[in-house]
């Protein structure tokens, strides 16, 4: 009689720690899964919004303009200074 006591006892203990490692599984990927869609949306989001050229761009176009304007003048033979 102990013997299917022991039997039971480790069955159950064995059933137990199946369900515990598949939960503590299923648990973790539903984290990444989340984590994941939270990162698509996030991308969505910043796709969506006008990218704002910043400062230093600005004056990068600027400077780049004013370069062109005087190469053009340079061709057509006016004298810029």
């Amino acid at each position: 009689m102990m013997q299917d006591a022991n039997f039971y006892l480790t069955m159950g203990l064995v059933a137990l720690a199946g369900v515990t490692i598949i939960s503590a599984v299923s648990l973790r990927g539903w984290r990444e899964w989340l984590a994941l869609k939270r990162a698509e949306l996030d991308q969505q989001i910043r796709d969506k919004e006008p990218d704002r050229p910043s400062a230093v761009s600005r004056i990068e176009v600027a400077d780049l303009k004013e370069r062109v304007k005087k190469l053009e003048a340079i061709a057509a033979g006016i004298d810029i200074q």
